[in-house]
């Protein structure tokens, strides 16, 4: 299993999870069309997002189509959030003592 950080650090792939965050599931050739990479290098990207547990990938016919599992982005949310108090927190102190300076 790839590391879901490690998995989003790309912003080829943050694109892709942007993208099928949209739709239900799109086959290759139509997620290929929204890059200027070719289909090799998408389905790499693809590759990397699926071992990471984020992108699940169905056969239909000839076809692969690949939906967004977004449930392994709730530790990175988790992980930002607790940062986002941190700052904050820190800029509520720093209004504070603007507001006291004009005073």
């Amino acid at each position: 299993m790839t590391d879901v950080y490690r998995a989003i650090a790309d912003p080829t792939r943050r694109q892709l999870i942007r993208l099928l965050a949209g739709v239900d599931e799109l086959p290759l050739h139509e997620i290929a069309a929204n890059f200027q990479v070719g289909r090799t290098a998408v389905s790499k990207h693809l590759t990397v997002l699926q071992k990471a547990g984020l992108v699940a990938a169905r056969k239909v016919g000839r076809e692969t189509r690949y939906h967004l599992n977004a449930a392994p982005l709730r530790e990175v949310q988790e992980w930002a959030s607790f940062y986002e108090a941190l700052w904050t927190q820190r800029i509520v102190r720093l209004r504070d003592v603007l507001e006291e300076e004009k005073e």
